[in-house]
């Protein structure tokens, strides 16, 4: 397989917090690899220290990671990272994931990326995820545990400005449920194409990668963005980064413990009110094969917690990364998180976790570098 022409191809995943963008992109980058593209992927986060660029490196592709605010605040930094993939291997496609919680992408950044930069890229469809049992939620259609008004402002923009609107996850719900939540994403957002995937399974995504290596983004008027309530919104979420040393003098099992500290933080998270949007932990042992990972995640408070990759063999230390986002003071986030930790590390004989780094802050009012009506 070729790209469409002789230009790279850039693709932009985007999505709320925990729709599943990062497990799309893995699969995105290997479909693409097995049919003999070069790959490069650049990931984005309001901090450093990402999950998100710890699993997609961990399966072997170069990837670059922009921190310290969104694509559209960091468009040189974007293009910059572009440059020194094109550098090191000179990618037929590039596939970024912005911040789970940024919006009017296409106006910030692919709009100005065609201006500026249309004689190497040509440019896909926005696609935008959904989580169905968040989005159900949020339209109404369920009850359960959703987010302020201010921060369903910013995921309802992600979800108009999208050209493709993909219904992630979607064997977490029943075919009639599946079937209900599509019409309603056609009413309220009738621009969008509506297609469901299953990105565990691979259900669907062939259709949805075959459109966003072949389709171009159609240009339209870019949509309107009360940017005051949108920074509102994203400074009601508490942002938390850390890195931990997890040292033990006896083996410990690393899968157990990541799965009793996730149902920790989230159990006081539940008691607080706070309501999670998303939540992920890898474990890199120190002792094992270079790549090898666990990791869980969490994207509701009510969710059970979810290894996605797990260890075989015990260990004894290595460095857990914690992302946790959620409408809450941050603070809290990091109080919880601590106390979690001395909650449960105490459950693994000889064991002992360091705080090595963290950050724990609120988004800034977003500022964007290009705006393209």
């Amino acid at each position: 397989m070729s790209t469409p022409s002789s230009k790279a191809r850039y693709i932009m995943i985007g999505g709320f917090l925990g729709a599943g963008k990062t497990t799309t992109v893995g699969k995105l980058a290997h479909h693409l690899s097995d049919q003999g593209l070069k790959v490069g992927l650049i990931t984005n986060d309001q901090a450093g220290s990402l999950v998100d660029t710890k699993l997609l490196r961990g399966q072997g592709f170069a990837t670059e990671e922009i921190s310290g605010g969104c694509f559209c605040c960091r468009f040189g930094s974007l293009v910059d990272a572009a440059g020194r993939l094109n550098d090191a291997s000179k990618p037929d496609v590039f596939i970024a994931e912005p911040v789970g919680s940024c919006t009017d992408l296409v106006a910030t950044v692919t709009y100005p990326l065609r201006r500026m930069y249309g004689d190497a890229f040509t440019i896909a469809p926005l696609a935008v995820l959904v989580d169905p049992v968040r989005a159900r939620r949020v339209l109404g259609l369920d009850q359960g545990g959703s987010f302020s008004s201010k921060v369903i402002y910013i995921f309802k923009k992600q979800l108009e400005e999208a050209d493709i609107i993909v219904i992630s996850k979607s064997d977490l719900v029943t075919d009639d449920q599946r079937t209900e939540l599509k019409a309603a994403l056609e009413h309220e957002f009738p621009g969008a194409k509506i297609i469901s995937v299953a990105p565990r399974s691979g259900e669907g995504l062939k259709d949805l990668f075959t459109q966003l290596m072949t389709d171009e983004q159609k240009k339209k008027n870019s949509m309107s963005v009360d940017y005051e309530v949108y920074a509102e919104g994203e400074a009601l979420l508490g942002w938390l980064n850390a890195t931990v040393s997890l040292k033990a003098e006896k083996e410990f099992e690393p899968n157990d413990f990541l799965r009793a500290l996730a149902a920790d933080v989230q159990l006081r998270l539940r008691e607080m009110g706070a309501e999670i949007a998303h939540f992920k932990m890898t474990f890199s042992p120190d002792d094992g094969i270079a790549g090898e990972l666990a990791s869980i995640n969490v994207v509701r408070t009510d969710q059970v917690p979810e290894l996605g990759m797990e260890l075989d063999e015990l260990t004894e230390g290595g460095q857990l990364i914690i992302n946790l986002r959620a409408e809450a003071d941050p603070a809290s986030l990091m109080q919880a998180v601590q106390d979690a930790m001395n909650s449960t590390t105490p459950l693994f004989t000889t064991l002992t976790a360091t705080l090595e780094h963290e950050e724990h802050f609120r988004p800034g009012k977003p500022t964007p570098t290009h705006r393209d009506a």
